[in-house]
């Protein structure tokens, strides 16, 4: 039998809380700060930055259901305080403005006082919620039948306001009723039973099946984490949490996880997209429409089905450089009778590429990130490379790191696959602003130089 989810609503609160933040500080400055004679338009671009790079820095929007309330109420004061601090700042740069402490004093605290009640009215309200209508749980299972591990398990069943719904034991050692299988069955179980989480006590787990099992958590979207103890983990960076007194690792997720970085990579996602759209797509898609039009019969531009985003469909725009026909599926060669003569000019060129600026501003997209595949490359290397499945973790990119390294283009080798796979978990782990300006960069001066597998 497998296990039914309902009312899963998490990946809401955050963005929610995000908005409520924004909506408070924009409207209270705007009442309180209106007689200061400041330039409004830039100080809320100023506010609104500088709110979420303390945030980033403080990691105040990063509470989990395990999160207490001390530890929310510090995240609070520390924002607060920093932002107060940079509110002050503005002052001495705007010759214009009034500095007013009253009016900076009124703001803080009304603020303060409205965000602080609304997070703990959520905070609360969302403990007692999953308490009444068990919503929101999430699936857990603990490897190891250790002291820790039934610690654990206590805590799962004591705090019935964490949400979580615990199925079982695995374990190699013992046997009993609370133990559902061996070590080796866990991947299956979690499978079939839809869990979001393992437990690991790494008492009872090899180096080379812990492993094995991280790759597999990777590859199916499952969190796992650990009860420590004296053994090393050695793969991976991690950060630890408390279940009441009860400490847990969770292997760190990257950077591009943090809803403050997806915003700002969205930002400049919009802002950029925008730019091409129209300084360059505005006059590009007249032109290049009459060019194709006259070479070969057929619509100017194609769209594709990739995997995007947590492997959802989206449908991905090109330039169309081939004469119609039937395989679709099947990726361009080296000298594709497909491939119109204008249609080489635009491959080469990456010219055939740039309509992906309008997925780039419809959210399907990033300007950087691992490129889609066909569904036909995901379905013959998602089992075969490992952590391939990994690149779906994040939005697919017009350009990426694999492709300014050299590995773009026909897939010849499995060898092939497995070199821009590990570019792309590399670009996910590693991932700066700086980084993906570099890239941008490289694209644009690959572009003039010409590639070799560009065709």
């Amino acid at each position: 039998m497998v296990a039914q989810q309902t009312g899963r609503y998490s990946k809401y609160i955050r963005p929610i809380n995000i908005i409520f933040d924004l909506i408070v500080i924009t409207a209270l400055s705007l009442f309180f700060f209106r007689e200061l004679k400041l330039n409004i338009f830039y100080y809320l671009i100023y506010q609104t930055s500088t709110w979420f790079l303390i945030a980033i820095i403080v990691k105040y929007y990063e509470v989990f259901r395990f999160t207490t309330p001390v530890e929310i109420i510090t995240k609070l004061v520390k924002q607060f305080s920093i932002f107060l601090l940079i509110v002050i700042a503005f002052f001495p740069f705007a010759k214009t403005a009034i500095f007013s402490g009253k009016a900076i004093a009124i703001f803080l605290t009304l603020s303060f006082i409205i965000i602080v009640g609304f997070k703990y009215f959520l905070f609360f309200y969302l403990k007692k919620y999953r308490i009444v209508t068990g919503s929101n749980f999430r699936n857990a299972v603990i490897i190891g039948y250790t002291p820790e591990a039934i610690r654990l398990k206590e805590v799962f069943e004591n705090r019935k306001d964490y949400g979580y719904r615990f199925f079982g034991y695995f374990s190699d050692k013992i046997k009993n009723p609370e133990v559902l299988g061996k070590i080796n069955e866990i991947e299956k179980f979690t499978t079939d039973h839809l869990i979001d989480e393992i437990y690991c006590s790494l008492n009872e787990i090899s180096n080379e099946k812990l492993k094995e099992l991280v790759e597999f958590a990777d590859d199916n979207k499952k969190a796992i984490k650990f009860i420590p103890d004296s053994k090393e983990i050695f793969s991976k960076n991690l950060k630890i949490d408390y279940y009441e007194l009860f400490p847990v690792l969770s292997l760190q997720k990257t950077q591009l996880h943090n809803p403050i970085i997806k915003g700002i990579k969205r930002a400049f996602d919009v802002i950029f997209s925008i730019l091409v759209i129209t300084l360059l797509l505005s006059w590009l898609i007249p032109l290049l429409s009459i060019l194709i039009k006259l070479e070969s019969k057929g619509p100017v531009f194609f769209k594709q089905g990739r995997p995007g985003l947590d492997e959802e469909e989206f449908f991905c725009y090109k330039f169309r450089s081939m004469q119609l026909n039937r395989f679709t599926e099947q990726e361009a060669s080296k000298n594709d009778p497909r491939v119109t003569r204008l249609g080489k000019f635009m491959r080469k060129t990456s010219i055939d590429e740039l309509p992906q600026f309008f997925n780039v501003l419809l959210g399907d997209m990033s300007v950087v990130g691992p490129r889609p595949h066909l569904w036909s490359q995901n379905k013959a290397y998602a089992s075969k490379i490992k952590k391939y499945m990994v690149r779906h973790y994040v939005k697919p990119g017009v350009t990426g790191l694999a492709q300014v390294k050299g590995f773009r283009g026909e897939i010849e080798t499995e060898e092939d696959m497995v070199n821009r796979i590990k570019l792309d978990v590399f670009y996910i782990e590693n991932w700066s602003m700086i980084m993906d300006l570099k890239i941008i960069f490289q694209t644009v001066i690959n572009i003039f130089k010409g590639e070799e597998k560009a065709y």
